[in-house]
């Protein structure tokens, strides 16, 4: 039976919890039959907030139902993969839920890709229709790729179309493929199922635990698509990392405080620079109760901006990944109360639906033979190693990718292991300690050197605005970024005084960050940039 033609199970009276439950037990579940459901519950309760307007989950539903009724006439099928390029907004959500609704799956790309980046993204994918607002669509015409999507459509549909019921969705059916933001190589595209959406979201809610009441700003895309499903009001706000100038913490102040926002679930940049804007102008945002952030490390003094600037809040900091979210998670408080220093960074203990291990670093595929586990590549409790993670919620597959899927997953007998490219260890707490990326490390005279470890605490000194360790030219060199040039000299003797010895100190304008959630040094065009600036730092090291 089509969702269409469903009729709910649920009187208007069955309370959040007992609805998430008796859903996500359904053994065909998707998404789109949770957001209809929530829809028919809560016709005229508003779904999304975009800028001025508003849209209740009644009307949501009618474009969503016209909008794959429309995909359909145009030729998109079941199993057909389309690109979307849409910016975050309600027509995004409409357009991605119409795709769910026909059974099609939708391939993101992230909107700062290079030209050649994209079009081998393409390649990958071999989409049959692309989706795209009116200035995409015009560009499109300079990519030889995007010419060869036999359909392309704006954001329009036809209002008056409808039909007697959308094809079948099974759990195994592809909902979401999107793209690591890598720059070389084949581009690994993570496959997302509907059944492991399904787990994601089991995942996610066990620790978000949303309200029926909440209004929600969900910066992150895929916690929207929750709160569609779980019928929460959702406000957007349109935040690119790639420009960073465009967040402007006035208007989101301005938002929480007219719709009455409770609940944000953000990046770590822009929770931090909410929070700065925030304490600098004494301004208290009491209504917003719970915040929820990840996709990029959190240190403790970060935490404390945090707690200072939404003082009551619950605030809980969730480590995880593409591939893997959540793994564990932990409270900012519980953070700040443990001083990690030069061990590693507290990111809490594993999530109930989640196991961990710590395994050898290298670089190679790793092969276990042995059903019965890992044998001699785990590591011992408290040692430095690969962290590897299995779960219902753990992408098992890429697509079109077997030498990724031989690079980051690990089988044992039918259990997958994903390989998170993150070393750390496991606390006599039993919470996991990160020491940063594996191929961050730096070995110097059979000691690793933990660049990770060093950018926490360049963060705790004044005038600092991040900061890391490299190896260079033969040495260690330490690389900060300031936000106030006064404090360079306090800083340097700051440096100094650590037992580590470091070469030189070299401080940038800028160093760069992940363009995802401009939150974490992107090492490789930082190594980039150091090559520029090689001639001055070969200068200073031979003076």
């Amino acid at each position: 039976m089509s969702c269409t033609e469903k009729k709910s199970d649920y009187s208007g009276k069955t309370p959040l919890k007992k609805l998430i439950q008796l859903e996500f037990m359904s053994e065909h579940f998707n998404i789109v039959d949770l957001f209809y459901d929530s829809a028919r519950l809560n016709p005229d309760k508003v779904a999304l907030i975009d800028d001025n307007t508003k849209i209740t989950f009644g009307n949501f539903e009618t474009q969503v139902t016209a909008t794959a009724f429309y995909f359909l006439k145009k030729g998109i099928k079941k199993g057909d993969r389309v690109l979307v390029f849409v910016p975050m907004s309600i027509d995004l959500y409409r357009t991605v839920l119409a795709i769910f609704r026909i059974g099609a799956t939708a391939v993101f790309l992230d909107e700062w890709v290079s030209k050649k980046r994209m079009e081998a993204c393409c390649e990958v994918a071999d989409c049959s229709a692309f989706i795209a607002g009116f200035k995409i669509s015009v560009l499109s015409i300079f990519s030889a790729k995007l010419r060869q999507i036999p359909i392309h459509l704006g954001l329009h549909y036809d209002s008056k179309l409808s039909g007697q019921q959308f094809p079948e969705t099974d759990k195994n059916d592809t909902a979401l493929i999107t793209f690591t933001t890598g720059s070389t190589g084949t581009p690994k595209a993570a496959k997302r199922t509907h059944g492991f959406l399904n787990e994601q979201f089991k995942a996610l809610i066990q620790i978000i635990k949303p309200g029926k009441s909440d209004v929600s700003m969900p910066v992150l895309p895929i916690v929207l698509l929750i709160n569609l499903g779980l019928g929460i009001t959702s406000v957007i706000t349109r935040f690119k990392p790639g420009k960073v100038s465009a967040l402007k913490p006035e208007t989101l102040v301005r938002q929480i405080r007219n719709h009455q926002i409770n609940t944000v679930i953000a990046s770590p940049f822009f929770i931090k620079e909410l929070s700065k804007y925030l304490i600098s102008n004494q301004i208290n945002l009491g209504e917003v109760t719970r915040i929820f952030t990840g996709g990029a490390p959190v240190f403790t003094h970060e935490a404390a901006i945090y707690i200072n600037a939404f003082p009551g809040s619950k605030i809980e900091i969730v480590y995880g990944s593409t591939e893997a979210e959540p793994i564990s998670s932990i409270k900012a408080e519980d953070l700040i109360l443990e001083n990690e220093g030069f061990m590693g960074l507290n990111v809490g203990k594993t999530d109930a639906n989640t196991e961990v291990k710590i395994i050898s670093i290298t670089e190679d595929p790793i092969t276990i033979s042995n059903p019965q586990g890992f044998g001699k590549w785990e590591m011992p409790a408290g040692k430095i190693g690969e962290i590897v993670v299995s779960g219902s919620h753990v992408l098992r597959e890429y697509f079109n990718n077997d030498e990724a899927l031989q690079r980051n997953k690990i089988f044992v007998g039918d259990q997958c292991w994903h390989r998170t490219g993150d070393s750390g260890f496991i606390g006599q707490n039993n919470n996991i300690y990160l020491t940063g990326r594996c191929s961050t490390l730096i070995n110097k005279e059979q000691k690793i050197i933990s660049p990770f470890i060093f950018e926490g605490y360049f963060q705790t000194l004044p005038g600092v605005e991040m900061g890391t360790v490299q190896s260079f030219l033969g040495q260690i060199i330490v690389v900060i970024e300031l936000n106030d040039p006064s404090k360079k000299q306090e800083i340097k003797t700051a440096i100094r005084s650590i037992q580590e010895t470091f070469g030189e100190i070299i401080f940038l304008k800028h160093i760069p960050r992940d363009p995802r959630h401009y939150s974490k040094i992107d090492y490789e065009k930082l190594k980039t940039l150091l090559v520029k600036h090689s001639l001055l730092i070969r200068q200073m090291v031979n003076q």
